[in-house]
């Protein structure tokens, strides 16, 4: 499996802080709020078991984060792992001429911020039946579309009508 090479990396560092950012200004939310929504990224070079798969750009995985040792157990919260399929979105990239590799991470995260969203503030669970899921999506995937249609960047009009109904997360519990 091909995993991000060095300046692949720098491009979804790139991607994440204007996910984040529009994703926050759709939410309205203060740089503290964003700190309530515990989440980290992982790409293909360190995941492991389900979460890797061949089936979605992103696997969105549920552990706990870490708790500092002054920090009272039950201060512990839900922690958000957004899985990247290096491996999936490379060969996507060689399979359409059409897409880019920021356009199409910057549609991914903001997809799966949504998704973290929407669990940590309780207008979705996390563990859900697959018919709940599948609404789940097409949700997340409106709320997307509202939070990047105004976007001005190339090849991201072209991910947004590529990928529009497409289920772009797979939800696994750890």
């Amino acid at each position: 499996m091909t995993a991000f090479r060095q300046h692949e990396l720098i491009t979804v560092s790139d991607a994440l802080d204007i996910a984040e950012d529009a994703t926050g200004n759709y939410f309205k939310f203060s740089v503290g709020q964003w700190k309530k929504h515990g989440y980290d990224v992982k790409t293909l070079s360190s995941l492991s078991g389900r979460e890797i798969n061949n089936f979605a750009l992103a696997v969105l995985s549920k552990g706990n984060r870490a708790l500092n040792k002054f920090e009272p157990r039950t201060k512990g919260r839900d922690f958000y792992f957004i899985c990247l399929q290096d491996h999936l979105i490379l060969r996507a990239l060689e399979r359409d001429g059409n897409l880019s590799l920021l356009p199409l991470l910057l549609y991914v995260f903001t997809h799966e911020l949504v998704h973290i969203v929407r669990f940590c503030n309780f207008f979705q669970r996390f563990d859900v039946t697959d018919r709940k899921r599948a609404e789940e999506e097409e949700v997340v995937h409106s709320m997307t579309f509202d939070i990047l249609k105004n976007f001005s960047l190339s090849k991201l009009d072209y991910v947004l009508d590529s990928y529009q109904g497409h289920r772009m997360c797979q939800i696994a519990s750890q």
